[in-house]
Order: structure tokens, then sequence, then C-alpha cells
């Protein structure tokens, strides 16, 4: 699981992110992480991780900046399953940071977890897309990349700082087709019932894939009561999600989290909710870090079927995330209002 520390240094890291990631995550991730993954996983957690970045196709094209980023002495990792990304060793971040390509806004530094919600939403020029919890606006600039900024795309945050935040991104970034909205993502669907052909719900959450063992203040409010108050959220807006989309269209709910609480078991009470109407799909790439969904929790059978679903587990490239595609086959609308 590791691509560039030793493997002697492995199990000091994994040590080091046991010691300081709070005891009861840590007794979790046992029973979310196969046994022979545990160690690598947790060292992931504590290891010097790369710097991924996309270029922004809205003023760039791929090769010129590729062919850039080169020439000015930095290698560059290219990433298999996504032509616009790559990563450096994190002895280069320093210099991939001061470049003009990221100065002047061609590149977007962003994991690569980060890139498979839109990578896996296949958005297409001319659509109408809603990204429902939207800052800071990374994948909803991938997301107009890949519309080539051609299409209608809603970007909704509630959180005012981060919608300034988010707003200020894409405009400097040039995604032109995107429309802001400070808004509830919970109550969207009521002003835009069946509307979209697509929605990606990067739901918040505990944030548990981007722990560092080395920053306290990426765990110091983690808690088995933080878990349960995303998921009651993580309901609400997958449910206005699903409400949001259009019959036949595609929706992506992804987490930065391990926690089936915020995964497994939200999808399997959005599919007991709409039945038939909801199928899950194969995300559309194949990671050798990704893992299907638990079929069980906490000794209670998860009864939907999620075979689709991923989870990534965290590498030194890759941080930990969960992905499931959905598809929308008929209404949900019906005698179903909140």
């Amino acid at each position: 699981m590791s691509t560039f520390a030793p493997a002697t240094d492995i199990n000091l890291f994994a040590k080091k992110a046991i010691d300081a990631l709070p005891e009861a995550f840590t007794r979790r991730m046992h029973d979310i992480v196969p046994d022979e993954q545990y160690t690598p996983v947790m060292a992931s957690f504590a290891m010097p991780r790369a710097t991924c970045f996309r270029v922004n196709t809205l003023k760039a094209d791929v090769q010129s900046v590729q062919a850039e980023l080169t020439s000015e002495g930095l290698p560059l990792n290219p990433c298999t399953w996504y032509d616009a990304a790559f990563w450096v060793e994190p002895e280069f971040r320093d210099r991939l940071l001061t470049s003009p390509a990221y100065t002047q806004q061609r590149i977007y530094v962003q994991n690569l977890s980060s890139m498979v919600p839109p990578f896996a939403l296949s958005p297409e020029p001319g659509e109408r897309v809603l990204d429902l919890a939207a800052a800071p606006g990374s994948k909803t600039l991938q997301i107009a990349c890949e519309m080539d900024d051609d299409g209608e795309i809603a970007a909704v945050e509630l959180v005012k700082s981060r919608f300034f935040k988010m707003r200020a991104n894409l405009e400097a970034q040039g995604a032109t087709s995107v429309r802001t909205f400070l808004k509830n993502g919970e109550h969207v669907w009521r002003n835009r019932p069946e509307y979209f052909d697509r929605v990606l719900l990067d739901a918040p959450c505990s944030t548990e894939g981007r722990f560092q063992a080395n920053d306290p203040e990426t765990y110091a409010y983690w808690s088995l009561a933080k878990i349960k108050e995303m998921s009651r959220k993580q309901n609400r807006l997958l449910y206005s999600a699903i409400q949001c989309l259009r019959p036949g269209g595609v929706l992506v709910y992804s987490t930065c989290s391990f926690a089936p609480e915020e995964n497994e078991l939200v999808l399997e009470k959005a599919l007991s909710t709409f039945g038939d109407a909801l199928e899950l799909e194969p995300i559309g790439v194949t990671l050798d870090n990704a893992r299907p969904p638990l079929e069980s929790w906490q000794d209670k059978p998860i009864k939907a079927d999620l075979t689709h679903a991923r989870r990534i587990l965290p590498t030194d490239v890759m941080e930990g995330f969960f992905v499931c595609r959905i598809r929308k086959n008929s209404s949900t609308l019906n005698g179903r209002r909140r």
C-alpha cells in the first residue's frame, strides 16, 4: 500500500498513528478494514503523502502543462485512470505550489480519491448537474472541466464562509457555467424536483479519511456522536439529492469517512425508502486499494444490495473515501413529501 515509504517503516508509521489517533477510531478500523491491510492503512495516517493535482482544462491542455512542469524539473507521476491527473512525491510539493502553472490556475491541487466521485458521475456537455454540498468547489470545477464548461451546473453550499470561498475559487478557475447558491441542500428538491440529469452529493462527514497523526486538528472533533450527527444529515441530503434527480439520471454519493453509519447504512435507508426506483451501478474505475462494501455491521446484516459501491483505502497517495453510483429508474415524488 506504500508507494515511496520504505517497507521497513510501515510498522513504525502504523504504531505512530495508532498511538496518536482516538482509540475508539482505531478499534473500529479493525472491523472495517481487512486484517491483512490494517497495518498499512493505519500507517498511511502517519506517512508523508503525495501531492496530487488535475490540469484545469478550462485554462490549459493536459499535454502542454505536463511538458511545462516536466521542463521545470518536476517528476510527474501520471494517474492511470484519469488522463488529466498527476502526483508528485512529498519533497516536490513546495516546488509545485510555487510553479507558474499553479499560481496562474492552470493546475488544481486535489487528492486522487477526491477526483473519483466526479469521474464516476461522468457528466456530459449540455447537461443539468447539481453539486449538492459543493464547497470548496474542487469537484464542481472538475465537473465543469468534464463538461467543457458547457451546460448548467448548480453548486449549493449552506455555510456562508465556505460559500464565498467556493464562489471565489470557481471564478478564479474560470468555471463560467456554474451558478452558486447559498442554501440548505436538504430543501433544494422542493424548488427543483426531478430537474437534474446528474447529481453529486459528496456529503459532509466525519472526515476520517483525512486524519493525519501529526496534526491533532484533523481528528480533534471526531467522536461516535459526531458520526451519528453526520449520518442524520447525510440521510436528509441524500433524500433531497434523489428527489432532485430526473428519472433515468445518475447520482453519485460519496464521503471521506470509513464509518458504515455514514456510508452503507445511509445507502441502505435510501434503497429501503425508494425500492426499485434506485439501482446501484459500477463506479467506472478499478483501483487496487478499493474494496467492496461491508455486508454487516455490529452483528447486523446490511440488507440492501450495495455490491457496486467501493471503499477506497488510504495509501501515501490516496486518502480514504467511499463512493457509490446510483441510477434512478423511475420517479420518486409520488406520496413522498417532507
